[in-house]
């Protein structure tokens, strides 16, 4: 139970960490509450209003990996390098593809 208990501190200063240090992440969070609201409100069946739901907690989560590369790339050397470069670029792909992911979600389900 400890071990949880540490497991969840750890997130929680995690959560903290990106929210206070990443303005892409806060726009990201503002964009999930928007979304969580206006799927309860739309004329859809739960578990569309599920799936809405959860491809805009993808983004969040892709936010989060983006991150941790990028803390991780920058506490290896902050100098330029073509892989350090690569390593951020995968990371902001990830972002982008969840992005893609919910317009298509939403798209789908509202159309």
């Amino acid at each position: 139970m400890k071990h949880i208990l540490k497991a969840f501190v750890y997130s929680c200063q995690g959560l903290h960490y990106t929210f206070k240090n990443e303005v892409a992440f806060r726009y990201d969070m503002l964009v999930f509450v928007i979304g969580v609201i206006l799927a309860f409100f739309l004329p859809v069946t739960k578990l569309e209003s599920a799936l809405m739901i959860l491809s805009l907690f993808l983004i969040l989560m892709m936010e989060s990996a983006n991150t941790a590369i990028e803390a991780t790339v920058n506490r290896i050397s902050t100098e330029r390098h073509p892989l350090s470069g690569h390593a951020k670029d995968i990371g902001s792909s990830l972002v982008f593809m969840a992005f893609v992911n919910a317009i298509v979600v939403w798209l789908i389900i509202l159309l």
